[in-house]
């Protein structure tokens, strides 16, 4: 696995607080919405809670230019099939 230099940490975390600040989101704001995501997503399939990234960007492409894009990667181990149909 890569380590991130010190510059492209900060550079990294300004960046953030710059999309999280445009969005109206704070940090601590994502981190309620990733707790409840993997509450909710953990009742249909069995996931890698703690390797669930996620960012909120800007969107350069698309409809969506220049608006706040909330992202997510889930690691999913795998997926039930009780209470479906």
């Amino acid at each position: 696995m890569k380590t991130r230099s010190s510059k492209d940490t900060a550079k990294f975390r300004l960046k953030l607080l710059l999309v999280s600040d445009k969005a109206g989101c704070s940090p601590e704001l994502i981190r309620m919405i990733k707790d409840d995501m993997i509450h909710v997503i953990s009742k249909y399939m069995e996931i890698e809670k703690d390797n669930v990234r996620l960012l909120m960007d800007t969107d350069g492409s698309g409809s969506c230019r220049g608006l706040p894009v909330l992202q997510a990667d889930i690691p999913i181990r795998s997926i039930s099939n009780k209470g479906l149909y």
